[in-house]
C-alpha cells in the first residue's frame, strides 16, 4: 500500500488494480454469503436493534450479497417500512423477499431518494472500495435528519493470522497463505487497516453521535467453511501471482476439511454514526 500522513486519507491508488478479488458472480461467493451471516448477521442485528430499528422505518442495505441481512431488516421494519437492497451484482438478492432490490455502485451513482432513510448499512463492502470517501459521502447523503449510518469493515492489520495458535506446519502454511491473500487484496487496492479509521471517517462524513465496537470469531465449522470458499475463490490468482502453488493450497484445503485447525478473522469492526437532527 502507498504511504500517507497518519491520519490523511490518500485517496484511491490509481495504480492498483480494482477489479473485485471475491467477485459475486463466482460459485464460492453463495457459499461466502451463507458462512459470513453465520457469522457475523446476530452481530449486525444487535446493532441494529440498539440504533432503534422498529416498523416504519425505511433502510438501505449497501453491497447486500446474500439476503439475510435484507431479510432481517423487512422483518424488522415491517409492512409499513421499505429495505432498499443493493450491489453492484445483485444476482444473489430475492427480488420477491419482501425487500427491493436495484443495481447501483455507491461510487459510481447517486444516492437513491437522498435524505430519506432512517437506517443506512453496509458490511465488509468499503474495504474494497477504491474511493471510499466518496461512497461515505453518497451514504450519508441519503440519511434522513437524525438517520443512522452503521458500517462495518475488516481491518485485517490489526489481527493478520489464520491461525492464532501457530503451533506445527499446518498452522504455518495457513498463515501463509493469508498473507498471501492480503496482499492479493492489497495489490486490488483494499485497504488493510481501514477498520480502525471508521469512527474517524464517520465524524469527517458530518456524522454525530459516533461510536464503534469490534470482534472476531476463533475457530468453528463456519470459520473453516468460509476459509475453504474464499481459498478455491482466489485460488487462481494466488497461482498465477506466485503466491502459493497448487500443492501448497491443496494440502492447507485438505487440513480445514480434516477439522484440523482453529481458523479465525480479521476483527470486524462496527461503526455508527447519525446524521445531525438540524
Amino acid at each position: 500500500m502507498s504511504s500517507s500522513q497518519p491520519g490523511v486519507d490518500p485517496g484511491p491508488d490509481p495504480t492498483a488494480d480494482h477489479r473485485y478479488l471475491l467477485d459475486n458472480a463466482r460459485a464460492e461467493a453463495g457459499e461466502r454469503f451463507t458462512w459470513l451471516a453465520e457469522l457475523f448477521d446476530g452481530v449486525t442485528r444487535g446493532h441494529v436493534d440498539r440504533l432503534g430499528a422498529r416498523p416504519g422505518w425505511r433502510c438501505w442495505e449497501i453491497g447486500a450479497g446474500g439476503p439475510s441481512i435484507p431479510e432481517a431488516l423487512a422483518t424488522a421494519v415491517g409492512p409499513t417500512g421499505h429495505v432498499l437492497a443493493t450491489d453492484i451484482n445483485p444476482a444473489w438478492l430475492d427480488p420477491h423477499g419482501g425487500y427491493e432490490v436495484r443495481r447501483h455502485d455507491v461510487v459510481a451513482d447517486p444516492p437513491p431518494q437522498p435524505g430519506t432513510f432512517d437506517l443506512v448499512h453496509a458490511r465488509l463492502v468499503l474495504v474494497h472500495v477504491p474511493d471510499r470517501a466518496r461512497a461515505l459521502a453518497t451514504m450519508a447523503a441519503a440519511l434522513r435528519p437524525g438517520g443512522w449510518l452503521l458500517v462495518e469493515d475488516a481491518d485485517t492489520e490489526l489481527q493478520p493470522l489464520a491461525c492464532l495458535d501457530e503451533v506445527g506446519p499446518a498452522q504455518r502454511r495457513a498463515n501463509r497463505l493469508r498473507r498471501a491473500v492480503r496482499e492479493l487484496m492489497t495489490r486490488r487496492g483494499a485497504d488493510l487497516r481501514f477498520g480502525r479509521t471508521l469512527p474517524r471517517a464517520l465524524r469527517a462524513a458530518g456524522l454525530v453521535d459516533v461510536a464503534a465496537a469490534g470482534c472476531f470469531p476463533v475457530g468453528g465449522v463456519a470459520c473453516d467453511r468460509l476459509e475453504a470458499a474464499t481459498v478455491r475463490m482466489v485460488r487462481a490468482d494466488l497461482l498465477a501471482a506466485g503466491l502459493a502453488d497448487d500443492a501448497e493450497i491443496d494440502a492447507h484445503l485438505a487440513a480445514v476439511d480434516a477439522g484440523e485447525l482453529d481458523l479465525t478473522l480479521a476483527p470486524l469492526i462496527s461503526a455508527w454514526g447519525r446524521r445531525p437532527p438540524s
